[in-house]
């Protein structure tokens, strides 16, 4: 296993450095010829061996900047290690929790990280925009293949591709207690109009099914955003979804009423929601899904994430004490739509061992080290999932990799004022009943920047 590792890492390595040899002067007309050398060395594996006690990038730094901290960052310089050695590249990662300011501020001063794992297309396309992202062509083809044109288009700006992905989350998930549903009888359902029927079942028998908390200080109302994104890729579909975030059709188009009446099914049914609506911007959305453990609520949607915010030593999986399901489509045959988010990796210097770090970290050789370490996940489906040992982690995993579909969070692709702002804002107001639907959305489409 560790000499297949040490393989797969050296086969990208050589090939990379293969690539990297190549006329500087023509680096637009070299991609095609760089990538296939990537790929037939790769592929071959061939003189791997010496190529990785050759070092070829020895003695050199590639510097990562994200907001990655903790544990994680423990686990990505765990993960890349293996690199590390037979590359002779030293990355140096630099976790920050004000990771966003501080990017800016140090491409504005010159002092730009070699890379950077961006959660957000948005940000992605202004730093793009302002000529300071690198592109990384040799990367595209790969990245079409194992991670799908969806990806390809979010580390895309005006046409010029410039960022592959790093890691995923998952949005499209319904948390639950098996336990709770084995005692009551309850099924799993596979339509959206089988949980509102789950959920007047729950109701008739004496419960209350949904637990819903958007509150989170100031951006509280970003649950109900997300709430808003899956209902419109299930009853508007992708196409539209995608039009609706670009702003090709306005926020108040019917489309967007229509599944924001659906969210409302739920979460403005006070006979649905612990506490009733009124009390969903009070709640927070770490406290939220706790319900679960007391039978105080038999459903929660929410994301992966969601998971650390119960007790240390709860249980999770299908034998656990929460466990979650897919949030179903309008119909069971339907693809399947998953929202999420993720990073993408932006280079700022044009140097051969900072392309072969990025190649390196959107490979599945990464991405099967990583998994194995835990608490991950990857939208590269060459991934092997089945090194995941967590069996609540593997269910998500899957989840993704058999996804139809899968779409970023809309709120995190739009302009800042009304994905970060007036849409948060305007659905706190719209679910304690201030207003209503036609209002809410007419207030935040004349939020949106001319």
């Amino acid at each position: 296993m560790a000499q297949r590792r040490r393989m797969a890492a050296a086969a990208i390595v050589a090939g990379l450095v293969f690539a990297a040899c190549g006329d500087d002067e023509d680096t637009t007309s070299d991609t095609t010829s760089n990538t296939d050398a990537t790929e037939e060395t790769s592929a071959a594996g061939t003189d791997t061996t010496a190529a990785a006690g050759d070092q070829p990038f020895a003695g050199t730094t590639v510097t990562i900047l994200s907001s990655i901290r903790d544990v994680e960052a423990e686990r990505l310089n765990t993960a890349w290690e293996s690199f590390e050695a037979e590359s002779g590249i030293d990355i140096v990662h630099e976790g920050s929790a004000t990771f966003e300011d501080d990017l800016k501020l140090r491409v504005a001063g010159g002092d730009a990280p070699d890379l950077a794992f961006v959660p957000q297309p948005g940000l992605l396309a202004t730093l793009a925009r302002d000529g300071k992202v690198i592109p990384l062509a040799d990367t595209q083809a790969g990245v079409l293949e194992n991670n799908g044109e969806s990806w390809v288009g979010y580390g895309t700006v005006d046409g010029t591709y410039y960022a592959p992905p790093f890691g995923a989350n998952i949005k499209s998930l319904v948390w639950y207690s098996p336990e709770a549903f084995t005692t009551a009888g309850y099924e799993i359902p596979t339509t959206w109009q089988g949980l509102l029927d789950l959920s007047q079942t729950i109701v008739d028998d004496g419960g209350t099914p949904w637990c819903v908390g958007a509150e989170s200080g100031g951006a509280t109302g970003w649950v109900l955003t997300d709430w808003t994104e899956d209902i419109m890729l299930r009853t508007a579909g992708p196409d539209v979804y995608d039009q609706w975030v670009n702003h090709e059709i306005p926020f108040n188009d019917p489309a967007v009423a229509t599944a924001l009446d659906q969210v409302g099914a739920i979460v403005k049914n006070d006979d649905f929601v612990v506490g009733g609506a009124q009390s969903i911007p009070s709640t927070t959305f770490q406290e939220s899904p706790l319900g679960l453990l007391d039978n105080t609520c038999f459903l929660h949607r929410q994301a992966n994430f969601i998971g650390n915010q119960f007790p240390e030593g709860t249980t999770k999986g299908p034998d656990g004490q929460v466990n979650a399901f897919f949030l179903p489509m309008v119909n069971e045959d339907d693809p399947k739509a998953m929202l999420g988010g993720g990073e993408l990796i932006a280079a700022f210097t044009d140097r051969p061992e900072v392309a072969a770090v990025a190649a390196y970290l959107t490979s599945a050789d990464y991405a099967n080290e990583r998994l194995k370490l835990g608490n991950w996940l990857t939208p590269n489906k060459a991934a092997d999932i089945s090194l995941i040992t967590d069996p609540l982690e593997l269910q998500f995993a899957t989840l993704l990799a058999e996804s139809d579909v899968f779409r970023f969070d809309g709120s995190d692709l739009m302009p800042g004022p009304v994905g970060a702002g007036s849409f948060w804002s305007e659905m706190v107001e719209w679910v304690v009943d201030a207003q209503d639907t036609a209002t809410t959305l007419d207030n935040i489409e004349a939020s949106w920047p001319a």
